[in-house]
C-alpha cells in the first residue's frame, strides 16, 4: 500500500543500497568449484557501474584509478577501463592469482560505496571455464547482495539447467539468489 501511495503522490523510491559483503565468498567457493565440479576460475573479472555526470563522481573515479594503480603495483595485476554499447563503465582486471582479482574488486567496490555512489554499482563478474571449455559466469549483483549464474551457449541462448544445478550445489558456499527471475544475462561480456 505504501508503494501505491508513493506512486500516486509522485514520491521517488529510494535507491537500494549496494551490498558488497558477500562478494568475497567467491574466493573460497572457487576452490570447491575447481576441485569438485571441474569449473576453473579464469584470471579475469570485471566490475560494471553506471557512470554519472558529477564533479563528485569524477573525484571518486580518480581515487578509484589511484587505488587500482597501487593494487597493480603490489599484485602484478593489470587493469583497464572499458565502456560497453549501453554506456556502462567496466573495470577489467587480469591477474594469475584469482584471490588478488577478488580482493581488488572488493576494494574498488568499497571505494565507490564510500564516496556515496553505491547505487551506481551494477555487478562484479567472474568467469569460469568448465571441463568442456565452455564459459560460466558468476555475477554478483550489488543491489541483491548475492550471486546469480550465467551460462551463455551461443547467440542469446543460455544453459538454464546448468545454472540451476550449480546454484543448488553451491548455495552453502555462495550467497546465491534463489529467484531465477533475477538471473539476468550479460550478453556482451568483455571477459
Amino acid at each position: 500500500m505504501k508503494r501505491f501511495l508513493d506512486i500516486l503522490l509522485g514520491r521517488a523510491a529510494r535507491p537500494v543500497p549496494a551490498r558488497h559483503d558477500g562478494l568475497i565468498a567467491i574466493s573460497t567457493a572457487a576452490i570447491t568449484m575447481e576441485a569438485q565440479l571441474g569449473l576453473k576460475p579464469e584470471p579475469v573479472a570485471g566490475l560494471v557501474f553506471k557512470p554519472m555526470e558529477s564533479v563528485f563522481f569524477e573525484r571518486a573515479s580518480e581515487e578509484l584509478d589511484g587505488l587500482l594503480r597501487v593494487a597493480v603495483r603490489e599484485t602484478g595485476s593489470r587493469y583497464r577501463f572499458w565502456t560497453d554499447t549501453y554506456g556502462y563503465r567496466w573495470i577489467l582486471l587480469e591477474d594469475p592469482d584469482f584471490e588478488d582479482v577478488v580482493a581488488t574488486l572488493q576494494a574498488a567496490s568499497q571505494t565507490v560505496i564510500e564516496h556515496g555512489f553505491g547505487s551506481q554499482l551494477l555487478a562484479a563478474v567472474f568467469r569460469f571455464t568448465d571441463q568442456r571449455g565452455l564459459p560460466f559466469y558468476w555475477i554478483y549483483q550489488f543491489k541483491l547482495g548475492s550471486f546469480t549464474p550465467f551460462a551463455p551457449r551461443g547467440g542469446r541462448r543460455r544453459d538454464e539447467t546448468e545454472e540451476l544445478r550449480l546454484v543448488a550445489l553451491l548455495e552453502r558456499e555462495l550467497p546465491v539468489e534463489r529467484r531465477p527471475e533475477h538471473w539476468y544475462g550479460l550478453w556482451e561480456l568483455p571477459l
